[in-house]
């Protein structure tokens, strides 16, 4: 059995972008895990972390019932980074004071380095500026015993604190969004340098260690895993087909609703490339039936996924003997499903059934990437040779382009927008682009407009196109296209599509803490 990675233990107290301090953490390779506040003295206990970052949240220490961290937390020995309100939890419960009141800041900021520090050795040097990304209404007005001020910005005094003796260190601003560019070295200084863990998360090791958790979980019982189209669950199967070959079978589900091509992409993925046992569902039918009506977007991912786990059992009794069901559940969806209070996002990627399964379904389940972010599937799929193409396809949802037509699903609207998507998307390959940008696709929307089509009116559909770029899926901008792209894609797709008689692009940004766009 391989040896335990060295681990930090990230303390959630609501923040929106808690998940990137973990991403952060890892790509300095060591392994991290988040945990809510009211859980993390059993976390602390159990996970023996080589050190603790408190996380920001949008709650005040003055507020009744605040969220706080366990006194443990400083009592046991290890490094303890605060950022945000966890600087603000830190200086309030060992003797600082914290008021608010003051001049708020949010957005962009500069702090100035006042004193050397271990937290940012190598990285920034004493009285020089630096860029960060603020967000915060209270602020530290009194340090705690054994603390100093390292770092200052206009309206934080005690921008940076820090304890050496003790390892203690807290930042007023927020280290893992990219809005603060030095952030991700401060962190891995924290992780590597202060704390000591070992650099030794890497996709080659987790391939190799998740093998044998498999075969350990699953022993010689038969394995059901289903597949959406998507990397995640592509990667889960040729994962699990490694570790247990024969046993598992893949159930490929096509609901109707993926975009142009892609059920013979995942048929041939498996069957071409990797000789998996694959059954293929054509459910397009069904699944419109059960759609009959429904407008709502959260009824359709609740039906849709409602149906997957019907089709799944039906499945499973036609092969007989089956134990586990297989998903591709990543890290994040595990986060949403134990967020503290809800979470902003308890709602989001509803389709999954993190948690548990029907009773009846009488199956276990088995989710070999549960503690990866998206990145991190891709670098595996690279790691266990998924073609290349596959690994880089942007992310698309479980319920697919069904909630990518507001108001009701049908035949004729699928239709006409997977043929717009597939020429959006041609013309961003053409153009070279398709790497640059996150994530693309194209939106029926639910209004028709006159136009005029040579010497004839017209009264048709109206297509949105979304491209945004991103560097983690947690904050996007919409991609500055050319004037000259967005014509040729509008002109293909008017002359092309039948129907649609207006193109449009949308520029929205996307805000922090909104995990999926879509």
């Amino acid at each position: 059995m391989a040896a335990p990675h060295d681990k930090i233990l990230i303390v959630d107290f609501g923040s929106q972008v808690t998940q990137l301090i973990a991403r952060r953490v890892r790509e300095a390779g060591v392994y991290s895990e988040i945990v809510p506040f009211d859980r993390a003295e059993a976390a602390l206990n159990g996970a023996k972390p080589k050190a603790v970052i408190l996380s920001g949240g949008p709650a005040s220490v003055h507020e009744k019932n605040a969220p706080l961290p366990p006194k443990a937390v400083y009592e046991a020995g290890v490094p303890v980074l605060g950022i945000c309100y966890g600087e603000q939890a830190m200086a309030e419960q060992l003797g600082g004071k914290v008021e608010g009141g003051h001049h708020r800041e949010f957005g962009r900021a500069e702090v100035e380095v006042k004193k050397p520090s271990a937290l940012f050795e190598g990285v920034w040097q004493v009285g020089h500026r630096y860029p960060v990304w603020m967000s915060h209404g209270d602020r530290v007005t009194k340090l705690p015993a054994g603390f100093e001020a390292i770092g200052t910005s206009e309206n934080a005094p005690m921008a940076m604190i820090a304890d050496e003796k003790r390892k203690f260190y807290a930042t007023q601003f927020h280290l893992e969004v990219v809005h603060t560019p030095d952030g991700a070295a401060i962190l891995k200084n924290f992780a590597r340098k202060i704390a000591g863990a070992k650099g030794d998360w890497t996709m080659r090791a987790f391939r190799a260690e998740s093998i044998e958790k498999i075969r350990k979980q699953v022993g010689n019982a038969r394995v059901l895993c289903g597949l959406s189209g998507g990397v995640d669950s592509a990667v889960a199967g040729v994962l699990l087909h490694e570790a247990i070959g024969d046993q598992l079978t893949c159930v490929f589900v096509d609901h109707g609703m993926l975009r142009l091509g892609e059920a013979e992409q995942v048929v041939a993925l498996f069957h071409e490339s990797y000789n998996i046992p694959l059954v293929h569902v054509e459910a397009g039918a069904r699944f419109l039936k059960a759609l009959k009506g429904v407008s709502d977007p959260e009824a359709k991912r609740k039906t849709i996924g409602k149906l997957f786990i019907d089709v799944f059992e039906a499945e499973a009794k036609k092969i007989g003997k089956v134990e586990f069901l297989a998903q591709g559940t990543l890290y994040p969806d595990v986060i949403e499903s134990v967020s503290f209070s809800g979470g902003p996002s308890v709602t989001i990627k509803s389709h999954h059934n993190v948690g548990g399964l029907p009773a009846r379904m009488k199956l276990k389940l088995v989710e070999p990437l549960r503690e990866l972010f998206k990145d991190e599937v891709r670098a595996l799929g690279r790691e266990l040779g998924l073609p290349d193409a596959f690994v880089r396809r942007h992310p698309f949802p479980g319920p697919g382009l069904a909630i990518r037509v507001p108001g009701e699903v049908t035949k004729e609207k699928l239709d006409t927008l997977r043929f717009a998507d597939e020429i959006y998307l041609d013309e961003i390959r053409r153009a070279g682009l398709y790497d640059k940008i996150w994530q693309a696709f194209a939106v029926l929307l639910p209004v028709r407009t006159v136009g005029v089509m040579g010497d004839s009116r017209t009264y048709d559909e109206v297509v949105a196109l979304r491209a945004v770029t991103s560097t983690d899926g947690m904050t996007a901008d919409f991609y500055p296209f050319d004037m000259a792209f967005l014509g040729r894609v509008a002109t293909r797709i008017i002359n092309e599509v039948r129907g649609v008689n207006r193109v449009v692009y949308d520029v929205t940004s996307k805000p922090p803490g909104t995990i999926e766009w879509e």
